[in-house]
Formats: structure tokens, C-alpha cells, sequence
């Protein structure tokens, strides 16, 4: 397996300071570059936008981050704390391995159908739903380091 590529952004092209990537748990200098394309200017991540670029609706993205079909079609519902902090995750996870996985929408086929052996087969798309994004992380960061699957 290929060692995944570190995703802090290139010199020059780091996230606005208008993004307030401390607010949203990721240290300045340090946002993963999809992050950037998603978020307005308050640093709310826009399921529209995110459901568009990976080619679902809005339902399939919520269901993706394990939420009802219909959870991120109402603003409020879409805004609220648990539906950013599980974007964020999924987003986050997708963006580690976008260079491994040949670009983003690779990566999300990758999130949402691979099975990871280490984890008995389940999905990226499993362990995030199940609150275990921490784990796939440190997974992660494993495998790019050179750690073995």
C-alpha cells in the first residue's frame, strides 16, 4: 500500500484567516484543502456544496455521515453542532487520502465502500457513523508514516 501524503496546505495556499480554522478544531496552517472549498466565511461547512461536488444529493450525504435523508435539507438542521462536527470528520478523512486515492471523488468511493481489514472489514463511511473517526485517524496517520495496513 502506497504511504498517504501529509494534507497540510501547499506554502502560499493556506485557508483565510476568515475561515477560522480554530474554531473548527484544526490548528491555522493546518486545514486540510477541501476544507476550504466548503466552508462560508463563519466557517460553516455547506452540505450543498459538498453533496454537489461529490455528485449526491443532499440526502445521500446525509446519509453518508449517518443522518436521516432529510437532515441536511433545513438550514438549522444542517448548521446545528452534530451535523458540522460529522462533516468535518468525513471531510477531514476524505482529504487524507485524496492524493493516495487519486483525487477526491476516488477518495470518497474509497470512504464509503472499501473495507479496512484492521477495523473487520468495516468502511471509513462505518467507523465515522459509529463515532469512531478518532481511531480511523490514528489509523491513518499509521499507514502514512509506513506503518503496515
Amino acid at each position: 500500500m502506497t504511504a498517504l501524503k501529509s494534507h497540510t496546505a501547499p506554502t502560499g495556499t493556506a485557508a483565510p484567516a476568515s475561515l477560522n480554522a480554530a474554531a473548527q478544531g484544526v490548528p491555522a496552517g493546518l486545514m486540510p484543502p477541501l476544507f476550504a472549498g466548503f466552508m462560508n466565511p463563519q466557517g460553516v461547512i455547506l452540505a450543498g456544496k459538498v453533496a454537489e461536488t461529490f455528485g449526491m444529493s443532499k440526502g445521500q450525504l446525509a446519509e453518508t455521515i449517518g443522518f436521516r435523508d432529510e437532515a441536511l435539507y433545513k438550514l438549522a438542521r444542517a448548521q446545528a453542532p452534530k451535523t458540522q462536527h460529522r462533516l468535518k470528520e468525513m471531510l477531514e478523512i476524505v482529504s487524507r487520502v485524496c492524493d493516495w486515492a487519486g483525487g477526491a471523488a476516488q477518495a470518497m468511493a474509497w470512504y464509503r465502500a472499501q473495507p479496512i481489514p484492521a477495523f473487520g472489514g468495516r468502511t471509513a463511511e462505518a467507523l465515522v457513523k459509529d463515532g469512531q473517526a478518532g481511531a480511523l485517524r490514528d489509523y491513518l496517520d499509521h499507514i502514512a508514516t509506513g506503518g503496515f495496513a
